[in-house]
């Protein structure tokens, strides 16, 4: 098992820089956890115990507004690490996070990986690399909930999960499995689920998008992302 633990700290941003006896140490002390679909891993403002490495799965870290929504301010997928910021300003954590799908993932004390950044340099310029890009991602939202509509929005996401997870069809466009539900995609671009609804009616209808079952077509990318305003295509 601690070979399997050691393979996959190795593939991550922030500890593939440390050689096998460092990682070997790490495997041995990270603590495995299952989780199921929707299941919390910590809630925000809990205090902040260490990092987590996701081996299997996805999470999707959020804030609940007093009405009850949620909004979706990232997702994390295999194999990656997150809840870095904790370990280095000592505050709680930020944000909830729960589990997208069936995961599995690492825990490691807060205190081995700030005594590792202090042994190994590298370590806290890739910690800094992956906070500067999760700051980027964090203005690209604010960004997108303040100035987009939330058709654009989901255009969007559409767009991101097509590069991720598309399959390309015969006419040059790309089909993915929608695997999100109404809610969770109101989640992810700050709106409530009647308004999803209507606004995929919507999408189909200008022909952006087709939905065939569980599935979303879209014959042409270009279109979608100028409806987007992106400058991905």
């Amino acid at each position: 098992m601690n070979v399997q633990k050691i393979e996959i700290f190795r593939q991550t941003e922030l500890f593939r820089s440390l050689d096998q006896e460092v990682l070997s140490v790490l495997a041995a002390r990270a603590v495995e956890k299952h989780l199921e679909r929707n299941e919390i891993l910590f809630l925000a403002g809990e205090e902040a115990k260490g990092v987590y490495v996701i081996a299997e799965g996805s999470v999707r870290a959020f804030r609940t507004g007093a009405d009850g929504r949620e909004q979706v301010i990232h997702v994390e997928r295999a194999i990656t690490t997150f809840a870095e910021v904790p370990v280095f300003d000592g505050g709680n954590y930020p944000s909830t996070v729960a589990a997208e799908e069936p995961s599995i993932v690492y825990f490691l004390d807060k205190r081995e990986v700030f005594g590792l950044c202090l042994k190994h340099p590298q370590i806290a310029l890739a910690a800094t690399s992956l906070l500067a890009k999760r700051l980027r991602k964090c203005a690209e939202l604010v960004e997108s909930l303040s100035l987009r509509e939330v058709g654009q929005r989901l255009a969007h996401l559409f767009l991101e999960e097509a590069e991720t997870n598309g399959i390309k069809t015969a006419n040059g466009g790309v089909r993915f499995k929608q695997k999100l539900t109404h809610n969770q995609l109101a989640a992810r671009t700050g709106t409530v689920r009647e308004v999803i609804t209507r606004v995929l009616y919507r999408l189909q209808n200008q022909g952006l998008i087709t939905i065939e079952g569980k599935e979303v077509v879209i014959s042409d990318l270009k279109s979608l992302a100028d409806y987007a305003d992106s400058e991905k295509y």
